[in-house]
């Protein structure tokens, strides 16, 4: 029986000189730390702010957001909550508060759901501006609202401005139509 055994069966660990290889990732890997990276290294100027563009209420259509517009608030009427099991669950919670503000402009009116903080703000006769709002749909009409990516800001100079009550938007009853191709 030939056996093939050799004399170097202690071999010693290879040595490397240098960078591990890259490892590979995927489709796009990360740039190579151990590559020279070609930026240009030029000064980045401040980005200028756009100015906001201000819209009337009767504007406003529904499912759009992004809006600022200055109203005035004509009325307030908190909403009641409904208790529930999942607010007795969670009673470490503060409970949410929540109440409906008939709000507008010399154009026309629409309610403005506001929450927690809001509620402070909106006080009938107080003028707002109400940045970053979006039109939400409750029961098939529409519904003003200013979320977390939003603010409101009192306006500190007086504004004249009779609001427009007969052209409330909030009565306009919508519906889902699916349109096929």
């Amino acid at each position: 029986m030939a056996s093939n055994t050799t004399d170097n069966s202690q071999q010693t660990p290879r040595q490397r000189n240098g960078p591990p290889p890259p490892r590979r990732q995927g489709r796009n890997p990360p740039p190579s730390r151990y590559q020279p990276q070609h930026h240009q290294t030029t000064a980045h100027a401040p980005q200028e702010k756009k100015k906001p563009v201000f819209v009337k209420v009767d504007q406003l259509k529904p499912g759009t957001s992004g809006h600022t517009l200055t109203v005035k608030v004509v009325s307030q009427t908190s909403v009641p909550q409904k208790p529930n099991a999942a607010s007795s669950s969670s009673s470490h919670l503060r409970p949410n508060r929540i109440s409906e503000c008939l709000v507008g402009d010399e154009t026309a009116s629409i309610l403005f759901t506001a929450r927690n903080d809001q509620v402070e703000l909106m006080k009938p006769g107080a003028t707002v501006n109400l940045r970053n709002a979006k039109i939400d749909m409750f029961k098939g009409s529409m519904r003003l609202a200013v979320d977390k990516w939003g603010r409101i800001e009192e306006v500190t100079e007086p504004v004249e401005m009779a609001v427009k009550e007969d052209n409330n938007l909030s009565l306009v009853e919508y519906e889902l139509v699916n349109v096929e191709e």
